[in-house]
C-alpha cells in the first residue's frame, strides 16, 4: 500500500490533541476501532466511492466504531469533507507510532532461522531495550535462508548477526587475502 504523507500529519495533530486533552487512551481505542472498521477492501471501497452519500459513510463509521469521542468524530467528519476517509487506517497506524514513541516503546522485527522460544524472545527484548533505551516489542519471523543467528530491524537500524552474513564476510576476506 502506498503511504500518503498526509496521514502522518493528521496523526501528529490527532496525537497532540489527545495528549493535550489527557485523552490518549480514548483516542487510542477510537482510532483502533475506526481502523478495524475500515480494514477490509470492501469497507475502503465503500468509503472511497463518491456515489455513496456522506451520511451513509458517517453512519457506517459511527456504528462500526461504537460512537467515537467528540474530537475523534470531528477528525472523521473532516476527513469525509475532504474525501480522505480511506486514510483512516494509515492515520490510526501513525497515531499508534506517535503513542508508542510517547510511551518509550519501539518495535523490532527479528528474523531467525528457527522459531524462538518465549524465553529467548524476552531475553532478546531485554538486550535490545538496553541498546535502544526503550521498551522493545519483538515481532519474530522465521527465515531459514539466514542459516543461524538473527537479523533485527529496529526502525532504521539493522543489526545483522546472522550466520549467512558472517560467512559472506569471511568469504570476502579470504578472497581478498589470495589476491596479494
Amino acid at each position: 500500500m502506498l503511504r500518503d504523507p498526509a496521514a502522518k500529519r493528521y496523526a501528529q495533530a490527532a496525537f497532540e490533541l489527545a495528549r493535550d486533552g489527557n485523552a490518549v487512551e480514548t483516542w487510542e481505542a477510537d482510532m483502533r476501532a475506526l481502523a478495524a472498521a475500515v480494514a477490509s477492501p470492501e469497507a475502503l471501497a465503500f468509503l472511497d466511492d463518491r456515489r455513496v452519500p456522506a451520511d451513509s459513510k458517517l453512519t457506517f463509521l459511527r456504528r462500526a466504531a461504537d460512537q467515537p469521542a467528540g474530537l475523534v468524530w470531528n477528525l472523521v467528519q473532516l476527513l469525509e469533507k475532504k474525501g480522505r476517509l480511506a486514510l483512516l487506517p494509515q492515520i490510526a497506524e501513525q497515531f499508534q507510532v506517535q503513542l508508542d514513541e510517547h510511551r518509550g516503546i519501539t518495535h523490532a522485527q527479528v528474523l531467525t532461522a528457527v522459531a524462538m522460544s518465549d524465553n529467548e524472545k524476552q531475553a532478546l527484548a531485554g538486550r535490545l531495550s538496553e541498546l535502544t533505551g526503550k521498551t522493545v516489542l519483538i515481532q519474530a519471523l522465521e527465515e531459514p535462508d539466514i542459516l543461524g543467528g538473527l537479523v533485527a530491524r529496529i526502525g532504521d537500524r539493522l543489526i545483522d548477526g546472522s550466520t549467512r552474513s558472517k560467512l559472506v564476510a569471511l568469504k570476502s576476506r579470504l578472497a581478498g587475502s589470495h589476491r596479494g
